[in-house]
């Protein structure tokens, strides 16, 4: 049996560097306080909270003169503006691909565009980019682009990890709704973009797909719901301990990628382990 990695898989720039200010803030501060969880990787954030790291859901329980940390999908004006009045430290780890989404919105807005955000408005990333405008409508389907005022000034901006695919179909609802004019600006993010491709062309050479990373995350989910639009068997995983050997009973090639939250030691540790199963079952 071979084992082969997607191209483009695993922890992503903007992931990275929000691990490394948290501990690079822990080191100093001893105790930082996380807006929502770090990363959508239980084993990354566990192994944080062991350092000091807590994990909060709202900047009302950041105690005052405190350190907080701001994940990469960054937060709106109103959460850093009460951050501010709470006398905290604030640790911004915001991706600076989503930055740059903030400050397009920002600008759509003040020239008069009724804001479109192509993406899911549970995600935190979306949640935040709204506050960055006054009219923002958050659009993922048909009944969200129904909502938007007739021959409205459009300008349109996108969740940074979400697929082209996504917004192409997003973009055609919105010209059939009609429009007096669309300003569309490209906030997707090229690794994401690269990751999802990579993993669809492995899934089209493989037997068996494995797609790790935490169950929550949008993104790592993204990747196993291409896998299986290939036509490939596909497992998304968390970690080795959820493997079963009968994922790989007959197959020749294995394929493994990983969703941008993913650490390197946890792909290495679950092919390693991969390979010793299928040594002993062959």
């Amino acid at each position: 049996m071979k084992i082969i990695l997607a191209d483009n898989r695993g922890f992503c720039p903007g992931v990275r560097r929000a691990v490394q200010k948290a501990l690079e803030s822990l080191d100093e501060y001893g105790t930082v306080y996380s807006l929502g969880h770090l990363i959508h990787n239980r084993q990354v954030v566990d192994d944080l909270i062991r350092r000091g790291l807590k994990v909060v859901e709202d900047i009302a329980d950041v105690p005052e003169h405190s350190a907080v940390l701001i994940r990469s999908h960054g937060v709106s004006p109103a959460v850093l503006q009460r951050a501010k009045e709470r006398r905290l430290t604030v640790i911004d780890a915001t991706c600076g691909l989503v930055r740059r989404a903030q400050e397009l919105v920002a600008r759509l807005s003040r020239e008069g565009y009724h804001v479109v955000v192509i993406g899911d408005a549970n995600h935190p990333e979306v949640r935040g980019l709204i506050g960055y405008g006054e009219k923002v409508t958050v659009a993922a389907g048909p009944e969200d682009v129904a909502q938007l005022p007739r021959l409205a000034r459009l300008g349109v901006v996108a969740q940074t990890t979400i697929s082209p695919a996504r917004v192409a179909e997003v973009v055609g609802l919105l010209i059939r709704h009609g429009f007096s004019e669309m300003k569309i600006l490209n906030t997707l993010c090229d690794q994401s973009i690269a990751r999802q491709q990579s993993a669809t062309r492995l899934a089209g050479e493989v037997d068996v797909m494995f797609v790790l990373g935490g169950l929550d995350s949008a993104n790592t989910r993204h990747l196993a719901q291409l896998c299986r639009e290939a036509g490939v068997q596909t497992h998304h995983l968390e970690h080795f301990g959820q493997f079963e050997p009968a994922m790989i009973a007959g197959a020749n090639q294995v394929g493994i990628t990983a969703g941008a939250s993913t650490p390197d030691r946890l792909i290495e540790e679950f092919v390693t382990k991969v390979e010793e199963v299928a040594q002993t079952t062959t």
